[in-house]
């Protein structure tokens, strides 16, 4: 057994919407039944009893050791409390050899889940079960790294909010910056703490002594004292404002460092030592009462908690040490802040702490003695939360809004200290102690005693207004796919978009750009550049070429699109690659994007192709169809039903639904050249549809086809029409035969005495689909110039040449074949044939350079090199 291509599916994919680990696994001889394996599956069974069924969707009921594989990978998961439920093993056409997918909650979880399966089908798979695999320390692993890596609590509740609203969310760090929404509909937070918290109001936060007199001058009830620099200056500050007092670092948090009820020097001493350790410390009079934290969020009061301090309950039996290590057992208690509970820390304070009770950590406290550990009762500490949401009094809420507000603060953890909630702080000498600019949420969302709130959903309310009155954070975003046109489709929609005053965001095989600016060159048709798209402050609306290498490698780069448009599928493009080896194969791929429509958007889809045209049932939104003919069976029946439909009448492009139309003349569409172009029409009305789907005013449409000018700049390799000496040059990137198909067909209704062609062809297509190139080419054109390009993508010097060669010993028209090797050379021989009145096509390879290179020649100025 061999794993190979193991890749992370970031996004929806070929598969599923779930993330997921896909790997490509070889199986050889009997390891493609492992009912040959003597004694497997009981060595399996018996080294992880939890492996569960093994799945019943093998080849004729005939399970290999990728099937078993994925099993392990999704139950070594599921055990270790990481739930998922999504995996497949298929077949592929090479004997012995699968695709296999699991679903992961986090990616190191899911990547380390795939290597311990491996490592415990290998321990299975030896014989005399000599095979070990420890199957406790392996799920140990996959915890710790799933604690690791996952979102706290906090976070966790405020993404799950935003989930729940459809908000599109993405994590920035492995820490806890998450991103929601889209462009400049994107918020972003750190924790607790929002994108539009000001650095000022951190600060003043993080200053206690600054907040407080910033509190005071609010009149909101506050503690006095000041800092100190010295263990004799905090006892003189003490006997100043009269013990018991508190010490605490004056820049501080999650009550690191933090003593309160202070009643003599020794205690002081120890106390001030532990906040020095973490900064300036200063003293404050003791409040006395119960410990609150109120959780403002804008300007309400969202949630509050009163927190006790960590402690124990005597039993007669166990010491003050045990009865620690007892409460710190509960599973709820870990060490950090994953868990609803930390476990108690027993360290020189809290020993302090017992001598001010008479006991030391070896002590036996009688039954039913409530022994404190610490006075100060923050969660960080081993402290317990009770939820007293409900008894806040009113003006005790008004304080802490206030408090959050003078120190400016959107999201605040105030932290109060009274005798009582349901009572005004300044009829019981409470006040307020602190203030928090990323306060923790989890107390008020597992407290330990009482009813938990969902604070995350009051943030992401605050954030993007409440639902009905707010938004889901996201732009509009239009996919396009197809085997030709998606290029000239996306930078058309782009521009009608930009046209209507958006300022879009486009990603296409020549790069990537932002309002109308290059920021990345290169074939961007991946999710990495949509998500890089996704996170510009500066973009309204967003067009995203989607090619397929991408949505293998790793998925879509956003969850769902408003707008996906498929140009068509035709005979099909890179067939016999990534196992996608038929037209069928490829349609299931490209239509991923159709799957991923959102209910309320638009599937555009070519109705004269029938595979396009049956993406249709996949679309959970609604589906506009666009064709030429609109007698079209399928248009005509669509139109029937009163659905939205693109097509020609006569020389006017129409959009229906119903009895309602809007049309644009063809003359008014620079890129069909009056509509003599069929393969820009159908652009054209692809990004019309678009444009519809989106909802853009009709306007704004017939502004942006009217403007849309198809030369070597604002769409190179696309059709680019030169003239040069009196004759027609035509640059165009088409590489498949469906492309030289329609080129022949725009060919044919342009003006041409004597008719070349510049060719050559991509060595990863399959013989046949190199050949068919030149076959249709042979049928329309008087000269053939082959040239060998840069790149033969694995095939042999001169293979191409060769195949092009044969698919013209046929042809009908051609009389005159030329082989040169590079591609500027045989533009040039080209170019110099050239008569007035003849026309050229030159299908370009390296689109910029050969196109910089023809303008050169053009303009007559001389060329580099």
């Amino acid at each position: 057994m061999d794993l190979t291509r193991i890749r992370a599916l970031r996004g929806p994919n070929l598969w599923s919407r779930h993330t997921a680990i896909e790997a490509i696994v070889r199986c050889e001889g009997d390891e493609v039944d492992i009912s040959r394996l003597a004694g497997f599956e009981p060595r399996l069974r018996a080294l992880f009893p939890g492996i569960g069924a093994l799945p019943a969707s093998g080849q004729r009921g005939v399970l290999s050791l990728a099937h078993v594989l994925e099993s392990a990978a999704l139950a070594l998961q599921n055990q270790a409390g990481c739930l998922v439920t999504f995996s497949r093993t298929s077949a592929t056409l090479e004997t012995g050899v699968y695709q296999m997918v699991v679903e992961y909650s986090e990616e190191p979880v899911g990547r380390l889940a795939l290597e311990l399966a491996e490592q415990l089908v290998r321990a299975a798979l030896e014989l005399a079960g000599q095979g070990s695999f420890d199957v406790t320390a392996a799920l140990a692993r996959l915890r710790e790294i799933d604690e690791d890596v996952r979102l706290g609590p906090s976070t966790g509740s405020i993404v799950d909010a935003a989930a729940a609203r459809g908000i599109p969310w993405r994590r920035l760090t492995q820490g806890s910056l998450v991103q929601f929404g889209w462009g400049a509909r994107a918020r972003r937070i750190w924790a607790a703490e929002v994108d539009s918290t000001s650095a000022v109001s951190e600060s003043i936060a993080q200053d206690k002594d600054l907040s407080k007199r910033l509190l005071a001058a609010a009149g909101v009830p506050v503690p006095i004292g000041r800092p100190v620099t010295s263990v004799d200056d905090a006892w003189a500050v003490a006997q100043e404002i009269g013990l018991p007092v508190v010490l605490k670092p004056q820049d501080g948090n999650q009550g690191k460092g933090v003593t309160v009820n202070i009643v003599d020097r020794a205690h002081l001493e120890i106390a001030y030592a532990a906040a020095a350790e973490i900064g300036e410390v200063m003293v404050e009079k003791f409040l006395p009462g119960a410990d609150y934290r109120l959780l403002v969020v804008g300007n309400q009061l969202i949630a509050a908690a009163r927190r006790d301090p960590p402690h124990v309950s005597g039993d007669g039996v166990h010491s003050v040490r045990e009865l620690v290590e007892i409460v710190n057992a509960d599973p709820r208690r870990g060490d950090g802040h994953a868990t609803s509970l930390t476990k108690i820390r027993f360290d020189e304070i809290a020993v302090a702490r017992l001598a001010i009770q008479g006991l030391t950590p070896e002590s036996v406290p009688p039954k039913g003695q409530r022994v404190i550990l610490r006075n100060n009762a923050n969660l960080s500490t081993g402290g317990t939360a009770t939820d007293v949401t409900d008894d806040v009094h009113p003006e005790v809420a008004a304080r802490a809004v206030a408090a959050a507000q003078m120190v400016g603060l959107e999201i605040c953890g105030v932290d109060v200290v009274c005798e009582s909630v349901l009572r005004p702080l300044e009829d019981q000498s409470g006040g307020i102690v602190e203030v928090n600019a990323a306060p923790g949420l989890r107390m008020h969302l597992s407290p330990s005693y009482g009813k938990g709130r969902n604070v995350g959903e009051a943030m992401i309310n605050h954030l993007f207004g409440v639902p009905g009155h707010g938004h889901d954070g996201r732009i509009p975003l239009v996919a396009v796919t197809g085997t030709n046109g998606k290029t000239t489709a996306t930078r058309l929609i782009a521009h009608i978009l930009a046209t209507s005053g958006l300022r879009v965001g486009m990603t296409n095989t020549d790069g990537v750009y932002v309002n109308g600016r290059q920021i990345d060159s290169g074939d961007c048709s991946g999710p990495k550049s949509a998500r890089n798209v996704l996170m510009h402050p500066d973009v309204d609306a967003a067009v995203f070429e989607t090619a397929r290498g991408g949505v293998l490698r790793e998925g879509l780069g956003f969850d769902r699109c408003q707008v996906a448009v498929v140009t068509n599928i035709g005979a099909g493009d890179h067939l016999g690659l990534n196992y996608i080896t038929t037209v069928e194969d490829l349609a299931v791929l490209k239509r991923v994007i159709v799957q991923n429509v959102a209910a309320s958007g638009y599937a555009v889809l070519n109705a004269a192709d029938p595979i396009c045209a049956a993406m249709a049932t996949t679309c959970p939104g609604q589906v506009i169809f666009f064709a030429a003919d609109r007698q079209h069976p399928v248009m005509a029946t669509h139109r029937a039903q009163g659905k939205r439909c693109v097509f020609v009448d006569g020389d006017q492009l129409v959009a229906a639904e119903g009895a309602w139309r809007e049309s644009v003349s063809l003359r008014d569409i620079p890129i069909t050249r009056g509509g003599l172009i069929g393969f820009q029409v159908e652009n054209a009305m692809a990004a019309v549809a678009a444009a519809w789907g989106v909802g853009l005013d009709w306007d704004a449409v017939r502004r942006g086809l009217a403007s849309f000018v198809n030369d070597a700049d604002n769409a190179p390799g696309r059709f680019n029409v030169l003239d040069y000496r009196g004759a027609t040059v035509i640059a165009d990137y088409g590489h498949n035969p469906d492309a030289m198909r329609a080129l022949v067909s725009a060919v044919d209704a342009l003006p041409g005495k004597r008719r070349s062609v510049v060719i050559s062809g991509a060595g990863d297509r399959r013989d046949e689909d190199i050949r068919e190139q030149t076959q249709i080419l042979g049928q329309a054109f008087d000269d053939v110039i082959l040239f060998q390009d840069a790149c033969q993508r694995g095939r042999e010097d001169g293979e191409v040449l060769r195949l092009l060669r044969e698919g013209l010993s046929d042809a009908t028209r051609t009389r005159r074949v030329d082989e040169i090797y590079g591609e500027f050379i045989a533009i040039d021989a080209a170019l110099e044939r050239l008569e007035p009145g003849d026309l050229c096509l030159v299908l370009v390879d390296q689109v910029e350079e050969a196109l910089a290179h023809l303008t050169q020649r053009i303009n007559g100025t001389p060329v580099a090199g």
